[in-house]
């Protein structure tokens, strides 16, 4: 869900699909040439996979169900290795691992399997009287070699959501995982080629300087999920090629908390959103708007639930995350520095540990309040109504999601209503995320594009307008051609113009 790409490690550029990146595979033209001769490491490896979707051996949906099947080997097979991955690499609780990094991915895998056959068909669409003898019809290409780099904090989750959709429709893909997450990575690169058609599919490992090489290359389609700082690189990337993108950013999601509400219940859901993975998830929220009486309530159901959910003592429970690197602690750690620590603020640099803390007395222009926390922070901004809190954050750039929780239905509407950020969730945090059939996407520098489910499989997806006439029928075609005549246009008007049919009613 979010932070930029880390400065390259020492590992040299190579795919874990065992196809050498300096073989030229054949079968790629234009830019993929030209990068071979002008040495690009990476030309050979997305030559490779492009002449083998020239093929078209991606394209039957026996050959993409067997692909995906075998995603769902990974995830049984080697469940264990990625839960002891993740909690090497960055502490994850093995609750929060198997629920955001295997479960979830069932649930897309599933979803996508249960529902292929009906979503690779082609969509009949309206014709009009011209065109009433034809067929007329949208047929779901796949793009061709796309590309999708994840980023570290949810590490297998972010590589396999998209890979999923990018399989379902018939592509050949190059993953890169992120090396932020060094024994994460190695997982990815050294096991999941195994399971996968080599031919087809690839796994780069790269720091900055090779994937910028790497996106030197023609892609079809590019899927970033990173800070909207290394979005703007990649999108910038594949612009010199005309290449679409899906780029899922972050940003600071806002939570409004009015004065009508079972407080304890929120303070429940909102730790629950905020702690989880230890804030290093893009739909966490990021601030809490509320009134000066509702703060005075909320802090101490806060600190009560902390210690419900980790104990005393945070550091010590099984059940509460890591920073993942000694340079991502010290940037969280600095935006302590703001405002005052009502709850927590403890911190271990050794271990890499910040405590589930509470923020109050903080002005807008804090560096808290400038960028994505993506930490164990919260910070409680004041404001006095549900006005001033719109007001608030419609004068920021549109986040990822919006929260909401009010006991009145009306104050959760009216915050939906007059925002506009990605995604929305009222009276809780992050469950949004967990419905297949909801898109998840950002707006702005939040993000380009949307995916989960159906929505995946469409991102990775051409949509083709196609209209197939018969030969015969010339006569009724003549009325289209020279020499024109009033009479002539007067009778392609009756038989091809879209009448309205009344006026536009909201039920």
């Amino acid at each position: 869900m979010q932070q930029p790409l880390e400065p390259p490690g020492q590992q040299p550029p190579g795919s874990g699909a065992g196809k050498a990146a300096e073989d030229d595979g054949g079968g790629g033209k234009g830019s993929a040439d030209s990068n071979a001769m002008s040495g690009n490491p990476y030309a050979g490896l997305v030559s490779h996979l492009r002449a083998a979707w020239l093929s078209g051996k991606t394209r039957p949906m026996e050959y993409r169900v067997a692909q995906l099947e075998a995603l769902g080997r990974f995830l049984d097979e080697k469940k264990q290795d990625i839960l002891e991955a993740t909690a090497l690499d960055m502490g994850k609780p093995q609750f929060e691992a198997e629920f955001s990094e295997i479960l979830l991915c069932k649930n897309e895998l599933h979803e996508t399997l249960n529902n292929l056959s009906q979503w690779m068909k082609d969509e009949q669409v309206d014709r009009n009287l011209v065109t009433r003898l034809d067929s007329a019809f949208i047929r779901k290409d796949p793009y061709g070699v796309v590309l999708i780099i994840a980023p570290w904090n949810y590490p297998i989750h972010l590589i396999l959501v998209p890979l999923i959709g990018a399989i379902a429709a018939g592509n050949c893909v190059v993953t890169k995982p992120s090396e932020k997450t060094t024994n994460t990575e190695r997982l990815v690169a050294e096991v999941l080629p195994n399971y996968l058609d080599k031919d087809c599919f690839a796994v780069v490992t790269a720091g900055v300087q090779e994937t910028t090489r790497l996106l030197e290359n023609k892609f079809d389609y590019i899927f970033y999920t990173g800070s909207p700082s290394v979005g703007r690189i990649v999108m910038a990337a594949a612009a010199k090629h005309l290449t679409p993108v899906t780029l899922e950013l972050g940003g600071k999601n806002p939570c409004y908390v009015s004065d009508t509400c079972d407080v304890q219940n929120v303070a429940r859901r909102v730790a629950w959103g905020r702690f989880f993975n230890a804030g290093q998830t893009c739909v966490a929220p990021d601030y809490v708007l509320c009134s000066a009486e509702m703060q005075e309530k909320l802090l101490p159901a806060l600190r009560k639930t902390i210690t419900e959910f980790f104990g005393p003592n945070p550091q010590e429970s099984p059940d509460f995350a890591r920073i993942v690197g000694d340079r991502h602690f010290q940037r969280v750690q600095a935006l302590l520095r703001s405002g005052r620590v009502a709850i927590g603020g403890e911190t271990d640099a050794e271990a890499r540990y910040i405590a589930p803390t509470v923020l109050v007395d903080l002005q807008p222009s804090d560096p808290i309040m400038q960028e994505e926390i993506f930490g164990p922070i919260l910070p409680i901004v004041i404001v006095a109504n549900v006005d001033e809190a719109i007001d608030f954050i419609n004068s920021r750039e549109r986040p990822l999601v919006v929260y909401a929780f009010s006991s009145d239905d009306k104050v959760v509407n009216q915050v939906l209503e007059r925002t506009s950020s990605g995604g929305f969730c009222g009276n809780d945090t992050l469950m949004h995320v967990m419905l297949t059939s909801l898109p998840f996407g950002g707006i702005g520098s939040s993000g380009l594009g949307m995916y989960h489910g159906r929505f995946t499989f469409d991102a990775f997806t051409h949509h083709r307008g196609c209209l197939h006439r018969g030969m015969g029928r010339e006569a009724l075609n003549a009325l289209r051609y020279p020499p024109y005549s009033q009479q002539k246009l007067g009778i392609v008007r009756a038989a091809s113009e879209v009448k309205r049919k009344g006026s536009c009613t909201l039920l």
